[in-house]
């Protein structure tokens, strides 16, 4: 199996579905195959984005076997590892390494919002459960849950297959604080679309993305700019991208990514409720912005 390297983009992909709301892999696929294409060095499935809690324990396996069949070794499966029990979270790593994915992504705990003794446990349990590499997930705006950098290089030391964060506080003095505690040691992935260029600066190597479902060429061409210090052509391309990236900001990014994977024709806006598509005003403002975007997209 190809051994993980955390670096550049990798998307936090979105769950396709037919009409009927069941998953439609084949889209899937060819999803995963195109972001590939484009540059992308993976992608992370079952995470909030992928709408990991509607799936059923069968559908998430399914979904990781059509990531793993779609890119084979050409780049790498990152299984997001999210569940209400401790137990569970873990049988879903178990089952990531045996369907052949290339790392996981841990979450911390659905709805229970515990202390760092608690969270502690939660996390070690699903890293003792696989030998794959391991991304940790910092989201205390979403999940309230907050891995303060001290904690993260507590689990560090215990934790040899812990190689990397998506830290997604929107903070980017996290980035130097990790920096400064780990070094090294662990590889920094900004998780919030509009800071990524401060954050690169501030040393993240990675960018766990959402806006790149349906533009994962300007992704990876702004990734790469900021990372090769091109300030002024990074910036002029950021300041396109950044109304787009700000819709991974607010509580609807599920709906308001796919409407702009629907506009720019490259999936659909279904959503499994309880979320449901847009509608009235809303829709009609955010397809203003998706159009007058397109309309400007560089060449």
């Amino acid at each position: 199996m190809k051994k993980i390297e955390w670096q550049g983009v990798i998307p936090a992909i979105t769950t396709p579905f037919n009409q009927d709301l069941s998953i439609d892999f084949g889209f899937l696929e060819q999803h995963c195959k195109w972001l590939v294409d484009n540059g992308c060095k993976g992608v992370v499935a079952l995470g909030s984005l992928g709408e990991g809690a509607t799936l059923t324990r069968e559908e998430k396996n399914q979904v990781l076997e059509h990531c793993v069949k779609a890119v084979g070794d050409r780049a790498y499966v990152v299984a997001g590892i999210s569940s209400l029990s401790t137990s569970e979270a873990a049988s879903i790593a178990r089952s990531a390494e045996s369907i052949g994915c290339h790392g996981v992504m841990v979450l911390p705990p659905y709805v229970y919002i515990g202390d760092w003794r608690e969270m502690k446990s939660h996390v070690s349990t699903v890293l003792s459960a696989t030998s794959l590499s391991a991304m940790l997930y910092n989201n205390p705006i979403a999940y309230t849950t907050d891995f303060l950098p001290a904690q993260v290089h507590e689990l560090l030391q215990q934790h040899e297959n812990l190689h990397a964060i998506k830290e997604s506080s929107a903070d980017v003095r996290r980035v130097t604080a990790l920096r400064a505690i780990a070094g090294d040691r662990l590889r920094i992935f900004v998780g919030v679309d509009d800071v990524v260029v401060e954050s690169i600066y501030a040393g993240a190597v990675g960018w766990i993305a959402g806006l790149v479902n349906a533009f994962p060429k300007e992704s990876v061409k702004l990734f790469d700019l900021a990372m090769a210090g091109k300030r002024d052509e990074a910036f002029e391309l950021y300041r396109w991208f950044l109304p787009l990236l700000r819709l991974d900001t607010v509580p609807k990014f599920v709906q308001l990514i796919k409407l702009v994977q629907e506009e720019a024709r490259m999936g659909n806006q279904r959503v499994r409720p309880p979320r449901l598509v847009l509608a009235g005003e809303e829709l009609e403002q955010t397809r203003r912005l998706i159009a007058e975007s397109l309309a400007n997209r560089p060449r």
